[in-house]
């Protein structure tokens, strides 16, 4: 997942839910964590970004139920204090059920059923009342057609995809945007709270947490190949690129993206892994296909599939996005020996897509 910096909001539409995490580690355990102590938790897509959350769910008390694809995972994840199968129907007597996949087809599959992991399907087996807390990044179509499923059983489902890494991810400092029925989302507040730094409620509508995602994701798109160009621009006029991006994030433009995307690009580090071309792709198509939908032009946002699908042409599909950089400096004419030190990093599809 990308890294993202969200402000506070002024519309009173979107709550902030903060959860007090002192409690947790300051001794007793908090009601919220002896009542999740009591129920199992199921979790799908135990990628570099799922695994990292469902740890810390088992570090927050919680009896973790983990879908695996392949056998050979589970001593690793026996190891993390989950209890792996690769059978979806030990996850049917779970309260809430997390998954964290890469795309529409992921989701559909494991809800609907079909797929060699989950045959059987979710929501054919998931008792009525347990809940659905899907944090994945998908469209407002899969997700309103998720809910209607769940709903048609008897069964609950809240949207939250997040803002934030794995590394974030590990260290619980992601952003959650939730949405689902009001009494669903506090429901599952209190694993919102082991997973994220701050939790926005953004009504009962999940499809709206979903869109909200999306469009964060592409200002991040549009703000990296930004940084790109004017980096690159830095370096082909012989100015430092790292002094320019000192003094415009001092300035006008420190926001956590730019920091951190920035700093990635006029040091020239680009790397294997992070949120990798083909699935920034996926999400720039989403948030087009969105934008199409309401009639609502995104000039800019076409520009980065653009940019993604020729990196994509170039080889560069295993890099964080950041290598947005890359391209910009090549078609600058930069020389390729001055544009690029890559750095060693997990495998892009491993470490993020399907249910691992």
């Amino acid at each position: 997942m990308p890294d993202q910096q969200i402000g506070r909001r002024s519309e009173p539409t979107v709550r902030p839910a903060t959860g007090d995490r002192s409690a947790a580690s300051a001794g007793a355990p908090s009601s919220d964590a002896r009542r999740l102590a009591d129920q199992r938790i199921g979790f799908i897509g135990l990628g570099r970004m799922g695994a990292a959350m469902a740890t810390n769910l088992v570090h927050g008390g919680c009896r973790v139920v983990g879908l695996i694809r392949r056998r050979e995972r589970l001593a690793e994840l026996s190891a993390l204090g989950l209890k792996p199968t690769v059978d979806i129907t030990d996850l049917f007597d779970c309260a809430i059920v997390v998954s964290m996949l890469p795309d529409d087809a992921a989701v559909r599959q494991v809800v609907l059923g079909g797929g060699a992991s989950s045959p059987d399907g979710l929501a054919s087996g998931l008792m009525p009342q347990s809940i659905h807390l899907s944090m994945s990044t998908i469209s407002t179509a899969a997700a309103t057609e998720m809910a209607a499923e769940h709903a048609r059983r008897g069964q609950g489902y809240v949207a939250a995809p997040v803002f934030g890494n794995p590394d974030a991810a590990k260290a619980r400092e992601l952003f959650v945007i939730a949405a689902g029925a009001a009494a669903d989302v506090e429901r599952c507040r209190p694993i919102l709270d082991l997973l994220g730094q701050r939790t926005f409620v953004a009504g009962a509508k999940p499809a709206v947490a979903n869109l909200i995602k999306l469009a964060g994701n592409v200002m991040t798109a549009t703000t990296v190949e930004m940084l790109g160009e004017v980096l690159a621009l830095a370096r082909k006029s012989g100015i430092d690129p790292e002094q320019m991006l000192d003094i415009l994030t001092a300035t006008m433009f420190g926001s956590r993206a730019q920091r951190i995307y920035g700093a990635k690009i006029a040091a020239q580090r680009y790397a294997p892994g992070g949120f990798v071309f083909p699935l920034a792709l996926k999400d720039v198509r989403l948030a087009l296909a969105e934008a199409e939908a309401a009639g609502v032009p995104m000039p800019s946002v076409s520009v980065v599939r653009d940019r993604l699908i020729t990196g994509m042409a170039r080889g560069y599909g295993d890099l964080d996005w950041s290598a947005l950089g890359l391209l910009a400096a090549e078609d600058a004419g930069l020389p390729r020996a001055d544009a690029i030190t890559l750095e060693p990093g997990p495998h892009p599809i491993s470490g993020k897509q399907g249910v691992a």
